[in-house]
Formats: C-alpha cells, structure tokens, sequence
C-alpha cells in the first residue's frame, strides 16, 4: 500500500513539473497565439521548493535555470526515497 502511494506520488509530481515546464514555455515564447507572459513559471516556484528559496543570490541568468531545474531535484528525492523502501 505504501509503495503504491510513492509510485503514484512521484507519477503526478512527474506530470505536475512536465505541466509547470509546458505553461513555462507556451507563456515565454507566445505558443498557441499566447500572449508573453512574464510570469509564465509561477508554477514551477511552488514544485521547486525549499531549492527556490536558495537561488536569490545567483544571478539572472542562472536563478532562470536554478528555478527550472529545482523542482527535479525534488522529483529525484521522492524517487530515491521510494526506491529505498522498495527494497527493504
């Protein structure tokens, strides 16, 4: 039971970042007829934390990728942590 509960936990948290990224895109760039958006990766703010909280110091550039890549950090610790208990 409890297994099932990180599988299906890291399954949507995956779909939830693949989303957070697409909004990302599609309001940076004005896909589908889309206005641009600057706040476009609002969503990713909330699945990347507590990382997001760290990048205040970096500059631009790489806060940019910091706050896109966060959120995988999260998604790598809740796998890691399934595959942990999956074995013993």
């Amino acid at each position: 039971m409890g297994l099932r509960f990180y599988q299906v936990a890291v399954w949507a948290y995956a779909a939830l970042y693949i989303g957070a990224l697409a909004l990302l895109a599609i309001g940076t760039f004005g896909l589908f007829g889309q206005e641009r958006d600057p706040l476009a990766g609002v969503f990713l703010m909330p699945l990347g934390l507590p990382w997001t909280l760290l990048i205040d110091d970096l500059p631009p550039a790489e806060a940019r990728w910091a706050a896109m890549t966060a959120p995988l950090a999260n998604l790598l610790l809740v796998a890691a942590i399934r595959r942990t208990f999956s074995h013993g």
